[in-house]
């Protein structure tokens, strides 16, 4: 029925609206509204796009003793700029829960609002390696519990691989996740989600038993399959030794010296937009906060002065139709008199007809 059914010849004047469109009859002229969609395009002379970044090719760099780059992301825009600017991973990080929802602490993040801002930072992140924190009480119930959690993740959230923070004792978890095919970052030294039990954010493995429990835990942790690791707030001399020790495993350092396989920060640590405490291995590259007061303050004052929007700003509307319509509405009241003034300038720069 469809294909017999005879298409309508569209009149000559109307050749310049998109081709295989009939509908509606009517020129086509651009709109732009600060909702479009972004459009991806490609640069002449620019570096081409960048292959998809998998687990085998995170170990190539490792193996190429080339830094691997890791940054939180927790919402399109953030995880638009790791894909943009050749960031290797991008990493959800329960973090979110301080920098994005103001929580005291990342313990009170839930599954389901981390699924949230995972999804998110999938739709804008494709190719560097996506990682997903899994949020606190997901995994320590039991392995059943955590192949569930990491599931969700994985299949509602579009992750591609979870983290957990924790030592050997999550060995079993790690070989029952990766058995179902879940890719397991770990994290040993300093654990934020038990930061009451160590009596704060302190720096770990200062003395030689520390160092050789963590030192215990990521062999633990590589034998049990995980792929890569976090190294969070230890003395950088043992960030080395530990990525010299492991065979396949690489190590993201944070706050555990150069010598690691590769670094994280946080977003907003890292551009300068958190507003707390600064932990020693924070290096603000941007100063974004200030840019946002500039912004914003701009703004303000500028719809108080009025000086926002200006008529190239606005649109218009051909002065005939105007007067017709002033015909036809009827004269402003006279206290009204103050914004027919101001309506009757802005007309008066109007003569050409708008396109919409």
């Amino acid at each position: 029925m469809f294909g017999s059914a005879k298409r309508t010849k569209r009149p000559a004047a109307f050749l310049d609206f998109a081709p295989g469109l009939l509908y509606p009859y009517r020129r086509c002229t651009r709109r732009w509204m600060s909702v479009r969609p972004e459009q991806p395009h490609f640069v002449p002379g620019s570096a081409p796009p960048r292959k998809k970044v998998t687990i085998q090719h995170l170990h190539a760099l490792r193996a190429a003793r080339t830094p691997i780059t890791m940054l939180t992301a927790y919402d399109f825009p953030t995880a638009r700029a790791c894909e943009a600017h050749g960031v290797d991973i991008t990493f959800v990080g329960d973090s979110l829960a301080q920098v994005c929802l103001g929580y005291d602490s990342t313990t009170r993040l839930t599954l389901d609002e981390m699924l949230h801002h995972v999804r998110a930072v999938a739709r804008g992140s494709r190719t560097p390696f996506l990682v997903a924190d899994m949020p606190f009480g997901t995994y320590h119930a039991s392995p059943e519990d955590a192949v569930r959690n990491a599931v969700r993740l994985v299949r509602e959230g579009g992750a591609e691989a979870v983290k957990l923070e924790g030592g050997r004792e999550l060995a079993e978890t790690v070989r029952r996740l990766t058995r179902v095919g879940i890719p397991v970052m770990a994290h040993i030294g300093l654990l934020p989600q038990r930061h009451v039990m160590l009596s704060g954010y302190r720096a770990q493995a200062r003395d030689a038993e520390g160092a050789l429990e963590v030192l215990r835990d990521a062999l633990a942790l590589e034998e049990a399959g995980a792929f890569a690791m976090v190294l969070e707030a230890i003395p950088h001399t043992l960030g080395a030794y530990i990525s010299r020790r492991l065979a396949r495993a690489a190590t993201i350092g944070i706050g555990a010296g150069a010598g690691t396989d590769g670094q994280v920060l946080v977003w907003d640590d890292m551009v300068g937009t958190w507003n707390g405490h600064q932990a020693k291995f924070v290096r603000r590259f941007a100063d974004v906060r200030g840019e946002v007061e500039r912004g914003v303050k701009g703004y303000v004052q500028a719809v108080k002065d009025r000086s926002f929007p200006a008529l190239e700003e606005s649109y218009g509307m051909p002065k005939a139709e105007w007067e017709r319509f002033e015909q036809t509405a009827g004269p402003l009241r006279e206290e009204e008199g103050r914004a027919q003034n101001e309506v009757k300038a802005a007309s008066a720069g109007a003569v050409v007809e708008e396109k919409w």
